[in-house]
């Protein structure tokens, strides 16, 4: 991308070095990029596509592209991902938000609820958007990583729910007080021996605590279960998301525990994705 270029060009010089760096959607990618370096929105690049790049924007898409063919996420390049219709600060202290954990959000938006705990909050994006969905509702999300509880924190700040969430730093339930009509958690669940195979952009750019236990993956759902009837309301709910091998193990762990109409929600593409419990 040396010299004067149309933004059309650099796209397609951008498109075929992502490609070659083996970026599974270059063209997206090259799209999105030329977007946030120009300050525009994505839908208005092929407005500017056939004018000179001026100077400043050249040089920043020359970055970003760089940083992106070393699979650098575009999240984390662009700063925000968008999940369940809302937008979200994102950097490399939380896990980018995911499509699967909308499943997630479909579940427990099925019933009422007015008190939620989100265990793992990171991103802050089960949590902001439960409560955003649920203007009655208050939450409290906590992480033991002190920079995700920061980048919840900010993420409440952004789409204003920050007075009705209640945003922790601890190890599980350890700081947690009250009971709750519904727990939510997307916990590490990655076995150690899966990790090797996982993409480049997650094994490098994520953070590890928040993909694996470092053991058989199951750790935080021993952890969850065993201690979830004392969080839970009479009635209220259990929601995890899960690996997609890993629903007939956790629903096993809940049952153990004392929840009842334990069963396991697929996501759209059929993939066992939520096991769903109840305190009776």
């Amino acid at each position: 991308m040396n010299g004067p270029m149309t933004a059309a060009q650099a796209m397609v010089a951008a498109t075929a070095r992502l490609r070659a760096a083996g970026v599974a959607d270059p063209a997206r990618d090259a799209r999105v990029l030329l977007a946030h370096a120009a300050r525009i929105e994505a839908s208005r690049v092929t407005l500017i596509a056939p004018e000179d790049l001026a100077p400043d924007i050249a040089e920043r898409y020359e970055q970003l592209v760089s940083l992106r063919a070393i699979r650098v996420p575009v999240s984390h390049l662009i700063g925000e991902r968008a999940f369940y219709g809302r937008q979200f600060k994102v950097s490399g202290d939380v896990l980018d938000p995911r499509p699967e954990t909308e499943t997630l959000i479909e579940a427990a938006l099925a019933q009422s609820f007015n008190r939620v705990l989100d265990l793992g909050v990171g991103s802050g994006c089960i949590l902001v958007t439960l409560l955003a969905e649920r203007p009655q509702a208050t939450g409290v999300g906590i992480d033991l990583s002190e920079a995700a509880c920061l980048q919840a924190s900010a993420n409440a700040v952004f789409h204003r729910v920050e007075p009705r969430a209640d945003i922790r730093q601890s190890d599980w339930f350890e700081a947690v007080e009250g009971q709750f009509d519904l727990i939510v958690s997307n916990p590490p669940y990655i076995a150690l021996e899966e990790m090797d195979g996982l993409s480049e952009e997650v094994r490098r750019h994520e953070p590890r605590m928040a993909l694996t236990d470092e053991a058989d993956g199951l750790e935080a759902y021993r952890r969850i279960s065993a201690d979830a009837a004392r969080f839970l309301a009479p009635g209220g709910r259990l929601l995890v998301e899960i690996g997609p091998t890993q629903g007939h193990d956790v629903a096993a762990l809940f049952s153990q525990h004392g929840l009842s109409d334990v069963r396991v929600v697929p996501d759209l593409d059929g993939r066992d994705r939520v096991v769903c419990a109840k305190l009776v």
